[in-house]
């Protein structure tokens, strides 16, 4: 049986796929796509004057050929990831740019290092070849594009290594500070803060920016200039609250969380069930086989709807949840492995297992959140 695909995020077209990965492109690219095509046509109608509203249709072919040359820069960093064991959800290709998405995290410095580095290099590479074609392509439009991209590319790559987070440089910095000092969350907290550097210094440009250049800010300046800025403030900013909140992970553990646990036959009355799991200070209560093996979780929420009058002739096992693919986890599970384990299978309780197989005890997520909740204030 196949595995069905994953929904696609609202707003987005799928437009094809690179190594069966899929392209994505959110309804923000026809902005952006309409936004360069006006830009460019005044000096598309200088080339070649007389085109009149073919001058935006030239525009918007500029725009496609540029968001291809993005779309290799996200590329590259999909193969990458993918040939060092990753798995690659999709490319989007948005206002501001491309996203490429990918499941988890880095487990190596060296990892981060290339899987960000590639996409800059790409670009300028991209840029590089641009201008060498540039020098054999007659004049005219097509001269003018060959520029547009070399420009485009070269500012993209070089600027996407500037070392703040979001920024691929920023991942870059992250993983040498990672490399030297062995604590991946104090480099992703250094990078964010290299971000937020890198975005105060840009919404602090056009103040500057006439004694520097001799010109002074447009209103699109000011515009694009706050659109960034923004943008690296705020994924900065998102990236110190995930690093600060990774740091508190390792300190999750499953087994001293786990409630004690009382076994009994799927057809015992619930009455008699919970009954002896009072008598036993138990906190949890397991439906198992002849044989021992467990078939159920006892839902707490369950029990306390069940009228009381009503448990004497109420087998335990129709306020059980059968234990599906994703309820039983190993009773060593910790830090960043069990928040992804839950965010993977939500449910109420989980049953954990020792590695030969032994019941050990039920994990409830609302014991785990008060517990992230604790470390948290600490």
């Amino acid at each position: 049986m196949s595995t069905p695909a994953p929904p696609r995020p609202p707003g987005t077209l799928r437009i094809g796929s690179i190594a069966g990965i899929d392209v994505l492109i959110t309804s923000s690219w026809f902005v952006v796509a309409f936004l360069i095509a006006v830009t460019f046509a005044p000096r598309i109608e200088v080339v070649q004057p007389g085109l009149g509203v073919l001058k935006y249709v030239a525009g918007f072919v500029f725009a496609v050929i540029l968001y291809l040359s993005v779309l290799l820069h996200e590329a590259s960093h999909a193969v990458t990831a993918k040939r060092l064991g990753y798995g690659v959800t999709s490319i989007t290709l948005h206002f501001l740019g491309g996203m490429t998405e990918i499941d988890g995290q880095s487990r190596r410095p060296r990892h981060e290092f290339w899987i960000a580095v590639v996409g800059p290099l790409t670009s300028i590479a991209i840029g590089v070849a641009a201008v060498g074609l540039w020098f054999v392509v007659p004049d005219g439009l097509l001269q003018v594009a060959v520029e547009g991209l070399a420009g485009a590319n070269l500012v993209i790559g070089v600027l996407n290594l500037v070392p703040g987070l979001p920024l691929d440089g920023g991942r870059v910095l992250k993983a040498l500070v990672w490399g030297a000092s062995g604590n991946q969350h104090r480099a992703t907290i250094v990078a964010a803060w290299g971000g937020r550097v890198v975005a105060l210094a840009l919404l602090a440009w056009p103040l500057v920016q006439d004694r520097v250049i001799g010109e002074p800010p447009t209103i699109l300046d000011l515009v694009l200039v706050f659109i960034l800025g923004l943008f690296l403030w705020t994924g900065a900013t998102a990236a110190l609250a995930h690093a600060r909140m990774r740091q508190r992970l390792p300190a999750l553990v499953a087994r001293p969380l786990a409630r004690r646990t009382l076994t009994v036959p799927e057809d015992l009355p619930l009455a008699e069930a919970v009954r002896r799991a009072q008598e036993a200070q138990a906190g949890s209560i397991v439906t198992v086989a002849p044989d021992g093996s467990p078939l159920g979780i006892v839902s707490e929420a369950a029990v306390a709807a069940m009228p009381p009058e009503r448990r004497p002739w109420v087998a335990v096992s129709t306020v059980a949840r059968a234990l599906e693919e994703g309820l039983t986890l190993p009773a060593t599970v910790a830090g960043e492995e069990l928040i992804l384990a839950i965010s993977r299978r939500p449910a109420e309780e989980y049953l954990l297992v020792e590695e030969d197989g032994r019941i050990y005890g039920v994990l409830s997520t609302a014991d785990v959140d008060r517990a992230f909740r604790a470390n948290a204030a600490g």
